[in-house]
């Protein structure tokens, strides 16, 4: 793993950081070209991505901050400015509320931005997922044997730590210490491959994808099943039914996504564009 990718003069270059810089560009220059091709403002691609990097980060670190709530209140600045602990739905739910206020503001239907928004957002997520990967920041899978198991020993968050209140893996090793030398499942690299095969399809797609706020809610079942799908092999606690707190609010969009497909199609039948 390489947390740190190099320094220059005083600075040092993180792979997350750059990771996550690289998924907004592309995220932007993606909704940019959608803008255009919908014949909207153009300029609202570079206001939305803005919205998106302060609000998802914020999102993203209060969310976890109320995961991780005694261990705030027992030191508030220390998590609210360490540069690790992001939570991805709460920087989406967070997000998603933002670009409503401003679409409000700015007299456009949101689920037309949403719309626009939705492939690059996924495949963005995807990217974002290799600085984790990069970073080694706990987002990898349990053991494995498979050959592309990965050591995550150089990561900021080593297996010996990450694994500590997971005593059904804990009792399969010495002394009750996963090492951090152990092959992990990647899913990082899962999540950006499965990002990447579902950002094709629904961009390649997008043309023939017709009736406002359709998109959206296809890109609402496309993530929510692959986080779904992926958290079996995560390290994620078990909050409800043997789900993880990702898993549950993965349901909650599989299921918002498929009502909202039904809903539009039943209006598209009685002639409402």
């Amino acid at each position: 793993m390489h947390p740190r990718l190099f320094e220059i003069g005083p600075f040092t270059v993180y792979s997350y950081g750059l990771m996550l810089g690289t998924s907004f560009i592309i995220a932007s220059l993606l909704l940019t070209s959608e803008l255009k091709r919908r014949k909207l403002d153009p300029e609202m691609g570079s206001t939305v991505t803005l919205i998106a990097l302060f609000g998802g980060v914020a999102g993203s670190k209060i969310l976890y901050l109320i995961e991780n709530w005694s261990f705030f209140i027992a030191d508030p600045f220390g998590m609210a400015f360490s540069p690790g602990g992001l939570t991805w739905y709460g920087g989406f739910l967070l997000v998603t509320g933002l670009i409503y206020l401003y679409t409000k503001r700015k007299n456009v239907k949101f689920l037309v931005i949403a719309d626009a928004t939705s492939p690059g957002l996924l495949w963005a997520y995807g990217i974002a997922r290799i600085g984790c990967h990069l970073a080694g920041d706990g987002d990898y899978g349990f053991p494995t044997t498979l050959p592309w198991g990965t050591d995550y020993s150089n990561g900021t968050y080593p297996p010996s730590l990450a694994f500590k209140n997971f005593p059904e893996v804990t009792s399969k090793f010495y002394n009750g210490i996963v090492p951090d030398t152990t092959p992990l499942h990647p899913t990082p690299v899962y999540e950006f491959i499965l990002c990447s095969i579902l950002f094709y399809i629904l961009w390649r797609n997008r043309t023939k994808i017709v009736g406002t706020g359709r998109m959206f809610m296809y890109y609402l079942i496309a993530a929510g099943t692959e986080r779904f799908a992926i958290e079996f092999l995560r390290i994620n606690p078990r909050m409800l039914f043997g789900l993880s707190e990702a898993q549950l609010i993965s349901v909650v969009l599989i299921l918002f996504g498929a009502a909202g497909l039904r809903m539009i199609s039943t209006e598209r039948k009685n002639g409402t564009p």
